[in-house]
């Protein structure tokens, strides 16, 4: 079995706990804001590659995970290559390597149900708790979002949260408000990252062509951030461990 490939990190510490090999995955349905990955989006372009090569990439890092690294499969969005997604996990797991999936919540297939059920951590992007905003930062509804959480609590899977913040999108106390009350609806949330939005990708837009919505958006200042990350408080009763993520 073959999947899409964007490219490959061998040695990433902020997808997943600990040292991990990092699979960013071809294809994605969204079309966010602030991604700095739009070569990703189309599923045709990238190149093949082999689950037996997936596994001999990981197999490279073992020396390097310890006890919490392993395998992350980012993008684009994973969950659009569910089925190879499946068979690399499982594949990974035979040689006892743990496998996340880090998914913008916007992509679900008949496959997707299987996929969660088979990787030990999920990162999820909320994105904006708000329905409309969601739509506008990603292009897609947030309905999925929602069937994919239920699959999460369904299979007692633990999660990490992440959140771009961006200037005048969602970067307000409000916003941090809305975003605790939503994590709420997730059963074992073990970390929380509040990322500031950077323009590093703007270069990238101009090369492939494709006009950069945020033009003029200034990074995320980093005092704002840190006063921001202060205000994430998740409930005691909805979580099993939580970490705030304060850098």
């Amino acid at each position: 079995m073959k999947g899409r490939i964007h490219s490959i990190e061998t040695f990433g510490a902020v997808d997943g706990p600990g040292i991990r090999t990092v699979f960013f995955m071809q294809g994605c349905p969204a079309r966010c804001l602030y991604c700095h990955n739009p070569d990703s989006w189309d599923i045709n372009r990238g190149e093949d590659i082999e689950i037996d090569e997936i596994v001999h990439w990981a197999v490279r890092g073992m020396p390097y995970y310890g006890s919490k690294g392993g395998v992350t499969f980012s993008g684009g969005e994973p969950l659009m290559q569910g089925e190879f997604l499946v068979e690399a996990m499982k594949a990974l797991h035979e040689t006892g390597i743990n496998c996340a999936i880090d998914t913008s919540g916007t992509y679900l297939d008949c496959h997707s149900e299987e996929a969660i059920a088979n990787c030990d951590l999920v990162l999820l992007d909320i994105k904006h708790p708000d329905p409309e905003r969601f739509k506008i930062i990603t292009a897609r509804e947030q309905d999925t979002l929602f069937e994919i959480i239920d699959l999460i609590n369904g299979y007692d899977k633990h999660v990490w949260i992440r959140n771009v913040v961006v200037p005048d999108i969602n970067d307000t106390e409000a916003d941090i408000e809305a975003l605790n009350a939503f994590i709420r609806r997730i059963k074992h949330v073990d970390k929380v990252e509040l990322l500031g939005y950077h323009t590093m990708a703007v270069d990238k837009y101009g090369k492939l062509g494709i006009t950069y919505r945020l033009k003029g958006v200034p990074p995320m200042g980093g005092e704002k951030l840190n006063k921001l990350r202060e205000l994430v408080c998740i409930p005691a009763d909805a979580v099993s461990q939580v970490t705030i993520d304060k850098k």
